[in-house]
C-alpha cells in the first residue's frame, strides 16, 4: 500500500485519530441519509442460513439459544406455544394438592373434578366437609397463589355418600330395605 493518498480538502487540516473519527462520522451520516440503521454495532437478528453451507458456528461467551436450558422452562414454553397452559394449570391443582392445601387437609380430602372453574372436593366425613366449607376462602387463596388466578373460581365440597341399594338397570320406587337404614 502506498501512503500518497490524501484526505478530501475539507478534512486536510485534521491528522491521526481526529481524521479517522471525522471520516467515520461522515460515513455514518451518509448511511443514515440512505435510511440505514447505523451506530448500534452488530445486528441482533439471527443471520439467515445459506443453503449448502454447513459451517459450525461456536457459541460465544453470552447466552445463546443452543445453551442448555432448564427442563421446567422448556416444558412451560412448550405448553404456552401449544395452548396447553390452562390444562397444565388444572392438572397441577390435582398433582400439587398436598403441597397447596397442606398435609393434614390432603389426608382427609381429595379433589375429584375441575370443570368450568369449579373444583369438587370429596371429604372423608361430614365433619371434615363442614370444616372445609368454613376455610373455603383461604383454600381458594392458596390455590390461586400456587397455580394462578382464574384456574379455580369456586369449590364444591361434598361429604361421604351413603350406600346405594340400586343395583342393575331397573329400579322400583321406594325407600329400600328399612330393617337397617331408615
Amino acid at each position: 500500500m502506498s501512503d500518497d493518498v490524501e484526505p478530501p480538502a475539507h478534512l486536510a487540516h485534521l491528522k491521526g485519530m481526529d481524521l479517522v473519527r471525522r471520516t467515520l462520522e461522515e460515513a455514518r451520516g451518509a448511511a443514515r441519509s440512505q435510511g440505514k440503521d447505523v451506530g448500534r454495532g452488530r445486528s441482533t437478528q439471527p443471520r439467515k442460513k445459506v443453503a449448502g453451507t454447513s459451517r459450525r458456528r461456536w457459541s460465544g461467551p453470552g447466552p445463546d439459544s443452543r445453551d442448555p436450558q432448564l427442563l421446567g422452562s422448556l416444558t412451560r414454553d412448550l405448553a404456552r406455544n401449544r395452548g396447553w397452559s390452562d390444562r397444565v394449570a388444572e392438572g397441577s391443582v390435582f398433582g400439587r394438592w398436598s403441597v397447596v392445601v397442606g398435609e393434614q387437609i390432603a389426608a382427609h380430602a381429595t379433589p375429584t373434578s375441575l370443570q368450568d372453574g369449579v373444583l369438587t372436593v370429596s371429604a372423608e366425613s361430614t365433619a371434615w366437609a363442614t370444616q372445609l366449607r368454613m376455610v373455603q376462602a383461604q383454600l381458594l387463596a392458596k390455590i390461586a397463589a400456587a397455580v394462578g388466578d382464574g384456574v379455580v373460581n369456586s369449590m364444591k365440597i361434598v361429604g361421604p355418600v351413603g350406600p346405594s341399594w340400586r343395583k342393575g338397570r331397573y329400579h322400583i320406587a321406594g325407600r329400600g330395605p328399612r330393617d337397617t337404614y331408615g
